[in-house]
């Protein structure tokens, strides 16, 4: 099983994304490690923080007009479908394949940080940069 830990190599420099990046990789060290009786309520965990996260995401796509929001928010949209099958067959008792969707999704995790959301938090720092400093403008 592929475990993720956080380390700098998934740090973007954009604080809201690295808080929420955080607290994943520690909901999903709590899913992968979880026994039988608690692994439904883990991956229901880790399926609420996605949404928060990846609405919050969206919005900010969305709202400054990003460039490579629809890709991103395809993936973002696929993903969450694969979670809530996740949540349902965890629900039904269907462990193994929930166990298999967790050590995928440490494998994607690091992909999409290191590419899709390094695009965006790039792209998030710079339209901070071009806002005028408090009380200016």
């Amino acid at each position: 099983m592929e475990t993720v830990e956080w380390s700098e190599a998934l740090e973007l420099d954009f604080a809201p994304m690295d808080t929420a990046h955080r607290t994943l990789v520690d909901l999903l060290a709590q899913a992968q490690s979880a026994t039988d009786e608690a692994l439904p309520t883990a991956w229901s965990a880790v399926l609420a923080h996605m949404e928060k996260q990846f609405a919050e995401e969206d919005l900010w796509m969305r709202a400054t007009r990003f460039a490579s929001a629809s890709n991103h928010l395809l993936q973002h949209h696929v993903v969450l479908n694969l979670l809530r099958e996740g949540a349902a067959m965890a629900r039904g008792g269907q462990l193994a394949p929930v166990r298999e969707m967790a050590s995928e999704l440490g494998a994607w995790f690091i992909k999409h940080t290191q590419s899709m959301d390094a695009a965006l938090a790039l792209h998030m720092r710079r339209q901070d940069d071009s806002r005028p400093p408090s009380g200016m403008g």
